[in-house]
């Protein structure tokens, strides 16, 4: 597969709250380090992919995505506003991914992640 998703999120106004529904909810267990209130999420399982949930970037509204793996994220970004959508986080490097954030034309959010 080319573009293998790679992550899901669930971003929201209190991080906090959202953990404690997904835990409820699956069973979820979370990192107890949480600088920038972000749990990454223990599904307790070996399969499925990995994901997140913590509070949304500056100046979005809530979300739920999956991040989808790419060789160059500012170019598939490009392609993105190119096909109608819309850019909501640049291509942006993090200690342990580079990423970027696009709507769609109805204004689904999308994450991309860029392959090492």
């Amino acid at each position: 597969m080319a573009h293998p998703v790679m992550w899901f999120e669930v971003l929201g106004t209190d991080a906090a709250r959202l953990r404690q529904f997904y835990s409820g909810m699956f069973g979820w267990s979370y990192g107890k380090n949480d600088p920038i209130q972000y749990g990454l999420v223990d599904t307790g399982e070996k399969r499925g992919i990995p994901g997140g949930i913590g509070v949304t970037y500056p100046g979005t509204r809530p979300w739920v995505t999956f991040y989808v793996e790419t060789k160059d994220v500012a170019a598939s970004l490009a392609q993105a506003e190119q096909l109608g959508g819309k850019v909501v986080v640049p291509r942006t490097q993090m200690p342990d991914v580079t990423l970027g954030v696009f709507e769609d034309p109805e204004g689904h959010v999308v994450g991309l992640v860029e392959a090492r």
